[in-house]
């Protein structure tokens, strides 16, 4: 269930980004790069907040385990994350981290061409309310990716 956020008028500082590509189930539990796991490797937090990169409205609350080796995966509160964005085999993930557990996802289609979640709302009120609601791309019809905002 995503949990409502005001504060995301400036977005922080990136501290940490990698790309995600979807293979297989893209509601399952999914692998995080080892990289990652190592940056966030002293702190090891147990909860991860996502939200889609161009909706600060909304955080997803996702579990992060670790197996022996030290290996990270996103789990409980994936697939919700997963479904919600319509996510699929092939889709291609940018994930930046900004300390603190905060997540942002770009989601690329498999023409590698950036999801809209949001379209385009005029007003907070209307954001606040439908915000990461619709799901739409950026492309043209010869799938060549328009610019994003």
């Amino acid at each position: 269930m995503p949990s409502s956020s005001s504060e995301m008028d400036v977005e922080p500082d990136v501290l940490f980004e990698f790309v995600l590509v979807l293979k297989g189930d893209p509601r399952g539990i999914q692998r995080l790069p080892d990289s990652f796991a190592e940056y966030v490797g002293g702190v090891r937090p147990r909860k991860m907040h996502l939200r889609e990169a161009s909706c600060g409205y909304y955080r997803w609350i996702v579990d992060a385990i670790y197996d022996a080796r030290g290996k990270m995966y996103l789990n409980i509160g994936w697939e919700k994350f997963a479904r919600h964005h319509s996510l699929e085999a092939g889709f291609i993930l940018l994930f930046s981290y900004f300390g603190n557990r905060d997540m942002s996802v770009k989601v690329f289609d498999e023409r590698r061409c950036r999801r809209d979640y949001h379209g385009d709302m005029d007003t907070d009120d209307r954001r606040t309310t439908e915000c990461c609601f619709f799901a739409a791309n950026t492309c043209t019809e010869v799938s060549a990716c328009s610019p994003h905002r």
